[in-house]
């Protein structure tokens, strides 16, 4: 064994606790249009802080924002990560978690990794189902909950084009037939498309929108590696959203150099294409922020050569200048190590103001920062189409007084009533937030 892995082994495996390197910034400081991006710091032991996943009280929730009341819509799920609402009102809910895939676990990174996902919570097999729940009688609470779909694979995004239902697995792109009001589809899926996937699989969730016509469907694929360490030939239609022609099933590149995309939706007034991405670890606490930005035909977002435009990343052998060079920055940082990946725009939501234009942005919360960033929902305010401002939290309190994990917020979606829904893979809820009547 060499010495840094013997040094890495004997400083986790007994606590994984958090090593000596500590932000010197403010969240933030890594926020806004322009964050502040100080130089790489990359340490022979890289920071592990977790918050260990303890789940909530009898009675706990989250702590909403002023003029806003939360309370649970569904509870005693099964690693709810990913909500899709249609158009009757009846909510689905992916319940889901990484697949096997036995080639990112090997040598020490992938032992330390296995620990730091496992005591965040992450660690649980995947259900592999979608369950529908259904609230009736509009009092905020599911009273229906039936299996919708089973047997799945690390099921992630959902969409409805007609009657036309698309579930992202975590290697296929799934079509089934929906009719309205079904609380459960028995028929067999037919595959639209075969997406990235395999024993490697590294950042495995796939989301799936549709253009607005439906002629189009959008697919996030994640990268495989956190800066290509694994070769950049593991990478081939990776870190990237595919556009997917949903007639024949061709696809192409829509956009690349996206790290880990997760979150989609279509900017209200001037129909782009928005995304949430899930930037690089293990070069400091204050590096590098997670975004949300427009996404360009074509375009080119860093990764893994640069972060946030033309900074180059010298871990990443071989180089590529000429790609850097074409790299454009995203919009708007939502800071370092926040993992957001839920992303929805506020259209249809009757919260009150300040939650009426703009973006909510589910932030699952950091493992390679100290202190901890994330562990709550924020709203990006947008003025003409592009974000303005500082964001403001919508939901907080996943934290406890010990840093412990009470709940982990992902996916984001408005309800018919105008409420957000929040997934909460730790806590094992959908939590509703409403305005305050």
């Amino acid at each position: 064994m060499r010495k840094p892995q013997l040094v890495l082994v004997i400083a986790l495996a007994g606590g994984l606790v958090a090593c000596g390197e500590h932000s010197s910034l403010q969240v933030t400081d890594g926020t806004g249009p322009s964050p502040k991006l100080p130089e790489p710091n990359k340490t022979l032991i890289p920071t592990v802080n977790i918050a260990p996943a303890i789940g909530w009280p009898a009675g706990a929730k989250p702590t909403p924002a002023a003029g806003t009341q939360v309370a649970a819509f569904a509870e005693n799920l099964d690693h709810p990560r990913w909500l899709y609402v249609l158009p009757n009102g009846d909510v689905l809910v992916a319940e889901t978690n990484a697949p096997p895939k036995p080639d990112d676990g090997t040598g020490i990174r992938g032992w330390v990794m296995k620990k730091v996902m496992g005591r965040a919570g992450a660690g649980v097999p995947s259900p592999n189902r979608i369950t529908l729940l259904r609230d009736k009688d509009h009092d905020g609470v599911a009273e229906t909950r039936t299996v919708f779909l089973e047997n799945l694979n690390s099921p992630f995004g959902m969409t409805l084009v007609g009657n036309d239902l698309y579930v992202a697995d975590t290697d296929r792109l799934l079509r089934f037939h929906y009719e309205t009001g079904d609380t459960a589809i028995k028929s067999e899926p037919m595959k639209v498309i075969d997406l990235p996937g395999g024993t490697l699989n590294h950042h495995w969730t796939k989301n799936v929108i549709a253009s607005k016509d439906g002629s189009k469907l959008y697919v996030t694929v994640g990268s495989n590696s956190n800066v290509g360490e694994n070769g950049l030939d593991k990478e081939e239609g990776r870190a990237a959203i595919w556009e997917v022609d949903r007639a024949t099933g061709n696809h192409r590149i829509f956009a690349s150099g996206l790290r880990n995309p997760n979150g989609m939706g279509w900017e209200p007034s001037s129909g782009a294409l928005w995304t949430s991405v899930n930037e690089r670890d293990e070069i400091g606490s204050d590096l590098v922020p997670d975004y949300i930005t427009s996404v360009k035909d074509g375009a080119f977002y860093g990764w893994p050569f640069s972060y946030y435009g033309q900074h180059v990343d010298v871990r990443v052998d071989p180089q590529n200048p000429d790609l850097v060079a074409k790299a454009i920055a995203p919009d708007y940082a939502v800071g370092p190590h926040t993992a957001s990946l839920g992303f929805t725009f506020a259209e249809g939501s009757k919260l009150p103001t300040p939650f009426t234009n703009g973006a909510f942005v589910g932030q699952h919360g950091s493992w390679n920062r100290k202190p901890h960033s994330g562990y709550k929902v924020i709203f990006v305010p947008f003025t003409a189409g592009k974000p303005t401002g500082q964001p403001v939290d919508v939901l907080t309190g996943f934290l406890d007084k010990d840093e412990n994990a009470l709940g982990r917020p992902v996916g984001v979606v408005i309800d018919q009533q105008g409420d957000l829904l929040v997934a909460d893979d730790v806590g094992n809820k959908v939590w509703r937030v409403s305005a305050v009547k």
